[in-house]
């Protein structure tokens, strides 16, 4: 058993190695290393959740291929993330840039948590200075019965 386990973790920690076919790899290993980093941060447009680096759909092949064909043409990191960005338009990027069209989408998660926590002070205020209402003659009387 212990060993079935020892290589499901063994595959498991090989699996974005897997996606990446011998016949991608650069033989530089500083353009590769560079490639490497490159399709980490860019998404899988079939796979969704799943960088290029890590997917074995075709389409991610595709690229991992064009990421690497634009290194051996000696472009920066920055202009091969313009140009794949240009292509295939901000949603190829798994961190969005902070831009106006992103603001809503960085923003909103900050937003509930103040509008929430908000809310909750307001309802603790409104629940804290609710007066109490005297008791009654009946109700006084009752309670009295009852302490005796």
């Amino acid at each position: 058993m212990r060993r079935l386990l020892a290589t499901l973790a063994v595959l498991a920690t090989l699996s974005p190695a897997l996606a990446l076919s011998p016949d991608e790899l650069l033989k530089d290993p500083a353009l590769e290393s560079r490639a490497r980093a490159i399709s980490a941060e860019l998404r899988c447009l079939v796979c969704q959740n799943q960088s290029i680096d890590d997917s074995d759909a075709p389409l991610a092949k595709d690229l991992r291929t064009l990421v690497r064909e634009q290194l051996v043409q000696g472009r920066s990191d920055e202009e091969i993330m313009a140009f794949v960005v240009a292509r295939y338009g901000e949603y190829v990027l798994l961190k969005p840039r902070l831009t106006g069209e992103t603001l809503l989408l960085w923003g909103t998660p900050f937003a509930v948590l103040l509008i929430a926590g908000v809310a909750m002070m307001l309802r603790r205020r409104r629940v804290e200075t609710a007066p109490e209402a005297p008791l009654s003659e009946e109700e006084r009387k009752a309670f009295d019965r009852a302490m005796e």
